[in-house]
């Protein structure tokens, strides 16, 4: 059966000296957790180590003080809230995944659906390839090690296996060195910039920057895939340029209201659908 999820996502660089990006995930979590209430997960960067906990439950039951401080510090972590269409809390399928291969550690969080997740499985399975989850995020994450390969750097690596993706994904990628986010060629699924006093914030909603008062700078284009280390941010836009279209789902449901997504606040989309709606059957 396949999982259709509709998650939330946070990612944070600070290169602040008393930057504390596991508390500051927390927080970040706890503001999308209307995203995903089934398991949650955060994973720190601390020098080049990727150290990750995530369990079944709600962000305030899976971490408290004790369980953040054992995560580390450093400048980099990046967290996910799940919800699945199956209705089975599965820890396994807890994100980000963590996963090692020849390349280095690489943390994978993913939000939205493939359309040919199955093929790519199957087409995986036959070639070695062992899945010890279902959701697509492990699919992407073997998509991209393997494009690793064959590639200078890691968004080398995502670009190339964007070519092969198909369907709804807004993906966060943590490696040793750096952030990676990218949003599907369509726009499906939200994602959006902030700054902070020594970095750059990473998350499905406005509402995740505002809780721990970072500025909004600009939604993540469609296809585009944004790249945060020392040097900064930086984007390639090859996959960018197709047809977009967001899912209507996010104005109507999904989001919290007081997000802003794609230049639209959530809140006045709905105010203004209703209108729509008592004009159509008054």
């Amino acid at each position: 059966m396949a999982i259709h999820e509709e998650c939330g996502l946070f990612g944070i660089y600070d290169g602040s000296p008393e930057a504390n990006v596991a508390y500051s995930t927390y927080y970040g979590l706890y503001a999308l957790q209307h995203r995903g209430q089934e398991s949650c997960g955060i994973t720190v960067n601390d020098g080049g180590v990727l150290t990750s906990y995530k369990d079944v439950g709600l962000v305030h039951e899976v971490f408290d003080n004790d369980r953040l401080n054992s995560l580390g510090k450093g400048k980099m972590a990046i967290g996910h809230v799940r919800y699945s269409g199956d209705g089975v809390a599965n820890r396994l399928n807890a994100q980000p995944l963590l996963v090692r291969h020849v390349k280095g550690p690489l943390a994978v969080g993913h939000n939205g659906a493939l359309v040919n997740g199955q093929d790519l499985r199957e087409e995986l399975e036959v070639t070695g390839a062992i899945f010890h989850t279902t959701c697509d995020a492990e699919i992407i994450a073997y998509m991209i090690t393997r494009a690793r390969l064959a590639s200078k750097s890691i968004e080398e690596a995502l670009s190339m296996a964007m070519d092969r993706l198909k369907g709804a994904y807004s993906l966060i990628i943590m490696s040793p060195k750096k952030i990676i986010a990218a949003r599907d060629p369509q726009g499906f699924r939200p994602l959006c910039i902030g700054t902070i006093e020594n970095g750059y914030v990473i998350a499905s909603e406005t509402c995740a920057l505002d809780s721990i008062g970072a500025h909004y700078l600009r939604d993540v284009e469609p296809g585009e895939i944004v790249i945060l280390d020392e040097n900064g941010l930086r984007s390639n836009r090859d996959h960018c340029g197709q047809k977009t279209g967001l899912c209507v789902f996010e104005y109507v449901y999904t989001a919290r209201p007081d997000s802003v997504i794609d230049g639209v606040s959530v809140h006045v989309a709905r105010m203004r659908a209703g209108a729509i709606l008592a004009q159509e059957h008054p």
